[in-house]
């Protein structure tokens, strides 16, 4: 009887570790991922552009309000400072932020170049340059960044108003054009007024444009504004949301007014 009782109570042990072990790997894969906890901290902090290096390793983040800077070089752990508006160049996409505060000067340089990771090998689309002064001491660091993509337009969207004219049902065969815009992967496909579509999105702060379109190769009415929209899509360099619309717009003007699909 005893050899029983002390066998029923090695077998519940054993059951017992492993539903505790079962329950950690289940806390494990519930834990948010970094390139979560990222996405979060964009949007509750409103960065709009982030760089890293290594050797040693550094980061820098910068949003509407603040640019801050962190690495594990000693002297050099940690500079803050309020957000300044870039200086950009004539003859490239560079811009160039210079920043100052009680403890230092920073020097900000973006410039848009292929920029290889050393360490993980990943590719960015953005080569970064820091050169800092503090208590006397100046130095550099060097590395990689993107921009975050404004998740706001992250949705679908159907178009409303075409160079700004409200739409009416005889300007498309099947449907009005659509958009769905994938913020995480800059990318977005739809529909163009007669043919399917898809491409890339360049973002920038306060820039957006649409590039690579692709779409298949249906035959459309001579009524049918496909190409003109297309053409109104492709020229456009500015965004704005409100209200629940997408107004995309180029230095002539407005061009393109979406409405948010529930």
């Amino acid at each position: 009887m005893k050899k029983g009782i002390q066998l029923l109570a090695i077998v519940l042990v054993i059951v017992s570790c492993k539903s505790n072990a079962s329950a950690q790997k289940e806390v494990r894969k519930t834990e948010p991922t970094q390139e979560y906890k990222q996405q979060v901290e964009n949007l509750e902090q409103g960065i709009y552009f982030r760089g890293n290096g290594n050797e040693p390793e550094w980061s820098l983040k910068i949003s509407e309000k603040t640019i801050e800077f962190t690495s594990l070089k000693p002297g050099f752990e940690s500079l803050k400072s309020v957000h300044v508006e870039p200086v950009r160049a004539m003859d490239a996409n560079v811009k160039m932020y210079r920043v100052a505060t009680e403890t230092g000067t920073m020097s900000i340089q973006i410039r848009q170049q292929e920029c290889i990771n050393k360490m993980s090998g990943e590719k960015s689309p953005y080569a970064v340059r820091i050169d800092i002064s503090k208590n006397s001491n100046s130095t550099n660091f060097s590395g990689c960044g993107n921009y975050v993509t404004d998740s706001s337009l992250h949705d679908i969207w159907v178009l409303e108003k075409l160079n700004g004219k409200v739409l009416v049902a005889t300007d498309f065969v099947k449907e009005l054009p659509n958009l769905e815009i994938n913020s995480s992967t800059n990318n977005f496909l739809g529909f163009a007024g007669c043919n399917r579509m898809n491409g890339t999105l360049f973002f920038e702060r306060g820039t957006l444009r649409f590039s690579n379109i692709i779409t298949t190769r249906m035959a459309c009415p001579n009524t049918n504004k496909e190409s003109e929209f297309l053409k109104a899509l492709q020229s456009t360099t500015t965004y704005k949301v409100e209200n629940r619309q997408l107004i995309l717009s180029n230095p002539s003007g407005e061009k393109l007014v979406f409405k948010k699909v529930d």
